[in-house]
């Protein structure tokens, strides 16, 4: 006689009425070398208990079967949280071109929640059938869909999304304008084609956002830039309304080597912040400005270790001045 498949013995556990046998033969389910596994435990994906649900997805999430894709992206529409959230991990986890058109197809579903996790698990895949999808979404009525395809389009760094995620820095929600500050930061960087001025421009005209995290990223990203047109636009925003956007501001002012920027960073030195003093200081010997020595000479008696240390750096770097200019930590 010939012996059940594990594939056929879970089937037969999983119709027991007791939701607790059901529970028990998934939660002692180890062996999954099987794949005819994936026909019952997509079947539990619809168990009527959601502790089954959701032990039956950690088992399609740890399979990786792309024929699971359709019964998981129904399960991100389950009444419990958890359920739906064992869902969205498990989708992150399948691999495979079949995958694609189930994902595809559901860019467009009716919830927030299945479009964000879908466009996730795109990404995941790689599948270049997917960018036109992914740049359509950045026009999705919800905001954390926007937020997530901005994600998976720089995550994927394909030069041609320049103009949509450009786009994006107008986005009427704050997060999407800033992942989008990010995205075409990584962009450029790994060698997009963009053009350098014009991006400047655009993240300048950030540092004037109304929401303090945007400024921010716009700061930091404008260190990064290389580029002289960025340095008055940080000058102007050591005056800030947010400390975090001056001190971001002044350390991007350090990495540009913004000389005429000193005079500002000297005034920032006497800031009531340590955060801010600190900056200032580490931007200071970054320009190995020498008409900083006697304030950072004073800071060495400063209250906050960090800040008499940032002092003693930049100290030594002016007094040395090194050709090779040291790149200061930014913690």
């Amino acid at each position: 006689m010939t012996q059940p498949s594990l594939a056929q013995e879970l089937e037969s556990a999983l119709r027991d009425p007791d939701p607790g046998v059901r529970q028990l033969a998934l939660a002692q389910l180890e062996d999954l070398s099987d794949p005819e596994l994936i026909h019952p435990l997509t079947a539990a994906v619809r168990d009527e208990d959601p502790t089954v649900r959701a032990l039956a997805l950690g088992h399609l999430e740890d399979l990786g079967d792309p024929r699971a894709v359709p019964a998981v992206i129904g399960a991100l529409e389950d009444e419990e949280t958890h359920v739906r959230e064992a869902a969205a991990a498990t989708l992150r986890e399948i691999r495979g071109s079949e995958a694609a058109p189930h994902l595809i197809n559901a860019v467009r579903h009716e919830q927030p929640f299945v479009r964000a996790s879908v466009i996730i698990a795109l990404r995941e895949l790689r599948d270049p059938r997917a960018l036109a999808h992914l740049e359509g979404a950045l026009e999705d009525p919800a905001p954390e869909v926007r937020r997530e395809a901005v994600l998976s389009l720089a995550y994927l760094r394909r030069p041609e999304s320049a103009p949509a995620l450009r786009a994006r820095l107008r986005d009427p929600d704050a997060q999407v304008r800033q992942v989008a500050i990010g995205a075409l930061d990584a962009l450029h960087a790994s060698g997009g084609a963009l053009d350098a001025p014009a991006l400047v421009d655009d993240f300048a005209a950030l540092l004037s956002d109304p929401d303090w995290r945007v400024r921010v990223e716009a700061a930091i990203v404008l260190g990064r830039s290389a580029h002289g047109l960025a340095a008055p636009h940080l000058r102007s925003a050591l005056d800030d309304s947010a400390w975090q956007v001056r001190k971001e501001s002044a350390i991007a002012l350090g990495r540009l080597r913004a000389a005429s920027a000193a005079p500002d960073l000297i005034r920032l030195l006497g800031s009531d912040l340590p955060d801010l003093r600190k900056a200032a200081a580490q931007a200071l010997g970054e320009l190995r400005a020498a008409s900083a020595e006697a304030p950072l000479q004073r800071l060495l008696g400063d209250a906050d270790v960090e800040v008499r240390k940032a002092a003693s750096r930049a100290l030594d770097a002016i007094r040395t001045g090194a050709g090779r200019h040291e790149t200061f930590a930014r913690d």
